[in-house]
């Protein structure tokens, strides 16, 4: 019976010998580029106009998110508490359709957007004291590889 079962293991392991090896390149991945994420764009103040800088930004994230299927993006548009509630959710709202729309014109491959304004609500903490850079929108991009 010893002599059997170690046939058998010989056997099975010469045909295990025999079996394709796999390409190394079908054994190593690499990161996916498609990982969700949050950024921030800011804003001078009393403004809803994009800075130079945070088109780059959005014109980088829309081409980055071409390579993946985008599954959800929230814009919400915040304010300082600077100015009147009405005006500062004026302001927080049209920040975050510039956002938004900024990133349809750069092909941002999203299905729908989810565009909030948050206005000043919680610019000023517990304290009293003004929360620092709400002057910005928050962007969430829940990515996925295709």
């Amino acid at each position: 019976m010893k002599r059997s079962t170690g046939l058998a293991m010989l056997a099975m392991g010469l045909l295990a010998a025999c079996a394709p090896t796999p390409k190394r390149e079908a054994l190593v991945v690499g990161e996916s580029p498609c990982v969700s994420g949050r950024f921030d764009v800011y804003f001078v103040e009393n403004q809803a106009r994009l800075t130079d800088a945070a088109t780059v930004l959005l014109q980088t994230a829309a081409e980055k998110a071409k390579e993946c299927r985008v599954n959800h993006v929230r814009v919400l548009g915040l304010a300082d508490a600077t100015g009147t509630v009405e005006a500062n959710l004026s302001l927080s709202q049209r920040r975050a359709l510039a956002v938004a729309d900024a990133l349809t014109r750069a092909g941002m491959p999203a299905p729908a957007f989810e565009v909030n304004a948050a206005g000043d609500a919680g610019a000023v903490n517990a304290s009293g004291a003004d929360e620092l850079l709400r002057r910005r929108a928050e962007v969430f991009i829940e990515t996925s590889p295709r």
